[in-house]
This record gives C-alpha cells, structure tokens and sequence, in this order.
C-alpha cells in the first residue's frame, strides 16, 4: 500500500498569510461560455476557507502580473482541492486569458482567502439563496458545505438565467434536490435557448414568482449575489415585502471585474479645491491631484483614468501597485501583506497620499 492516502490526510493547512502556487488539475467546461477550474497545491494542502469566499488570482496577462478576484465555488468540506467558476466576459481581459489559456497542470499565484459573505456561522436553521448569472458561484459552494456537513439546513435556491442553456451547475443543482429533501431549486430563465424551449419560470425575479418557489421567504436568511442591477432588484423587492432585512446579506463586488463608479467621486472632485498633491503614474504618463483625504484610486477615476480594481475596500489586490517615491496612509482590509508594504506596494483604493507621489501603474 502506497503513502500516498496518509500524505493526504496529513497535509498542513493553507496558510493564507503567504501566496500559494496551485497547480490546475482539471478545466470543465459548464456551459457555452463558463468554465470550472479545479486546483490542488503542488505538495498536498487542505484548503481552509469560509463558504462564500474569495480568492484573488495573480496571473501573467499581457505581459504584466494582473491580480482579479474570484469567489471559491468549491467547497471547505470537500478540501483537497479548490475550484473557481469563471464565466467569459465579452472584452474581459482575465476571463479571456483563463477560457483560453489556463489549462491542466499549469501554475498559478493565489492570495486568499478572504471576504465576510459567508453563511457558516448564522444561526438560521432555513435559509433562501438568490442568485444570478455567475453570482451562483458563492451560493453553491454554501450549498454543498451545508449539504456535505449534514447541517439539517432547509434551502431554497433560487437562480435566475438568460436561458437554459446558461444555467450554470443545472445538473448538479438538479441531483442535489433529487438525494435532499430539504433542498429544492427554482429556476428563472428570460427566454428560450436555441435547442430547448423553457417550460420552467420565465422573466425575471419578481415577488409573484419568489412567492411560488418559496411561499415562506420571509421567514428566511436571505444570500444574494449577482450583477449590480439583480442585487439592487432583488434588495428592493425584499423591502417592498416586507422582509426583516437584517437577515439579509449580499456580495459587495463584483469579481472579476473593473469598478467603474466610486461614491467618493463626487467628494473627490469636490475636494481638490483643498491641500492637493501631485499624483503621477509612470507607465500612462498620467499626472493627475490628489487631496489628503482621499484615496488615489477615487482622484484617478474622477480624472478619467481607468485603473483596475474589484472591491474599492482594500480587500482583494486588484489595484495593488509599485510605490516608486512618496508616503502614503493606508488602511486596508487584508488585500496586501505585509511584506509587499515592505517592498514598496500599495493598495490605490485605500491609499491616500501625505506628499506628492509616483507610482508604477
């Protein structure tokens, strides 16, 4: 009998203090354009997280290490392994990269876990998962840890899709539902696909159609994640009901993606009147000010610049940078180690300047 099960089992845990090299062990393809990576650690690890959070991947694009964010779709109860769930984004420059470039036994820098959208720790005993698109991601690695780890939870999934051929995970949800009697599904598809008529909800989310799939959705511990505009639906229609929204949680970013607003816009330019710095970036030959008060990345989008960034709360990497000259405060939630700091990186979201300053971007 060979070593190889005993290694397993002994395997130390992630340490999310450090980045991590994970190996991609297989690709699946779940739809027309959504794709599951699956990774192990080149020497065994077990994967400790929280259902529901994310991870933040630093990749070779372009010739530059680009940092985005991804939700883990697996789940810690199954933690050998660790999945992300990446749907193609038209014009995306990672989601791009990983359908066409990641492949099997190819390495890649992970930093993580990190992110509070969880469900582990609530006291609800019923809970109502509503999702969209690939928000499904967070909501089925819940599923599976309050499944796997025979909770004795009730759920009620409920996941909205422009047609059947773009429901992520339908086969699995469908099999979950069949060997659960405490978990069923709804679906919510706009329209037809082009094999397949849909013969299931049609639309979009609506308090009639919530209200048939899970008449008691008052009563539950509500997780929602989505696009922006689906969050903001579904918040509104929960409000519009009735419902105790302090048993209410939704993901506060969008992964993968590029922050295009900022509240502190408005503030920011509103505030260059005051003591302003000098902000100059080296590779876009950018030079734009910057008050005391307000983070870089706020003053560069209120100038026009489009700089990369995810969660805008200093959580996840994405704008992380080279700080060639210059002091900084900042006050960050996780999305930098300290050792970067050391090396001069900052986060722009969170970095707000005490002199002039130059960075690498």
């Amino acid at each position: 009998m060979t070593e190889l099960f005993p290694a397993i089992l002994d395997a130390p845990a992630w340490n999310s203090q450090t980045d991590e090299v994970l190996r991609c062990q297989a690709v699946i393809q779940e739809t027309h354009d959504v794709k599951t990576f699956v990774f192990t650690a080149p020497e065994p690890r077990r994967f400790l997280f929280r259902p529901g959070q994310f991870m933040t991947l630093v990749l070779p694009v372009g010739g530059e290490e680009v940092n985005r964010c991804y939700t883990v779709s697996s789940s810690p109860s199954r933690p050998y392994a660790l999945s992300i769930t990446v749907k193609r984004v038209p014009g995306g420059l990672v989601s791009n990269w990983l359908h066409d470039t990641l492949r099997e036994n190819m390495d890649v820098r992970v930093l993580g876990p990190m992110g509070d959208f969880a469900c582990d720790r609530s006291e609800a005993r019923r809970f109502l998962f509503l999702s969209a698109g690939s928000g499904i991601t967070p909501m089925m690695s819940m599923s599976r840890y309050l499944l796997d780890t025979q909770s004795g939870a009730d759920i009620a999934f409920v996941h909205s899709a422009r047609s059947p051929a773009d429901l992520i995970f339908r086969r699995e949800l469908e099999a979950m539902e069949l060997a659960h009697a405490r978990f069923r599904t709804g679906f919510i598809c706009e329209g037809d696909a082009p094999f397949e008529k849909w013969h299931g909800y049609r639309g979009r989310l609506g308090a009639e159609i919530l209200a048939q799939i899970t008449p008691d959705f008052l009563e539950r511990e509500v997780y929602v994640c989505g696009p922006a505009p689906y969050m903001a639906a579904a918040r509104s229609l929960l409000e519009r009901s009735g419902f105790n929204m302090k048993q209410y949680h939704e993901e506060s970013f969008d992964f993968g993606t590029l922050v295009e607003d900022e509240p502190e816009i408005v503030e920011t330019t509103q505030a260059l009147a005051d003591t302003a710095y000098t902000i100059s970036f080296t590779k876009s030959r950018r030079e734009i000010a910057c008050s005391s008060g307000t983070p870089v990345l706020s003053a560069a989008r209120a100038a026009g610049m489009r700089l990369p960034a995810s969660c805008a709360k200093g959580m996840c990497g994405t704008c992380k940078c080279k700080l060639v000259s210059g002091e900084v405060d900042m006050e960050h939630q996780g999305g930098i180690r300290q050792r970067e700091i050391d090396q001069g990186m900052i986060l722009l979201c969170c970095a707000k300047p005490k002199t002039d300053l130059v960075v690498e971007r």
